[in-house]
């Protein structure tokens, strides 16, 4: 499970990021905001899902996190203090990374190599032409 939340903390970075940038330290008591842009939204909704289901010195040592990284967007040690707290969270409450898994987009990847003189490379190939006098007819 552990490598399952490193994974889900990692790809909701840049959605953290977005949230606290638009919304500041006031990123858990805000509402969505239709101004702002689907990245920050998503950031701020995972933020909302994890405070809720704190409570006590867990839900103040979450909000002093969020507000150390919104008061300094560039300070690597404060994200990783946002980032630990959302750990914490996710390992005593199973439910709530399956929660969080679903606010966050469906990734993908796809790897395409291509070797060799000539050799081409694409995720989605409609027409490739690669050979010496090659004539295409419709």
């Amino acid at each position: 499970m552990d490598a399952e939340i490193v994974a889900l903390v990692d790809q909701a970075g840049p959605y953290l990021t977005a949230a606290l940038t638009a919304y500041g330290a006031g990123v858990l008591g805000r509402a969505e905001d239709a101004a702002v842009d689907a990245t920050a939204n998503v950031g701020r909704r995972l933020l909302d899902s994890v405070w809720r289901r704190r409570a006590g010195q867990e839900r103040a040592e979450l909000e002093a996190a969020v507000g150390d990284a919104a008061e300094a967007p560039d300070d690597a040690d404060a994200a990783a203090a946002l980032r630990q707290q959302i750990k914490r969270a996710l390992r005593e409450d199973g439910e709530l990374l399956k929660e969080l898994a679903a606010l966050l987009p469906a990734t993908s990847t796809v790897s395409v190599t291509a070797s060799g003189e000539r050799s081409i490379a694409a995720q989605h190939i409609i027409t490739a032409i690669t050979g010496d006098g090659a004539t295409l007819r419709p």
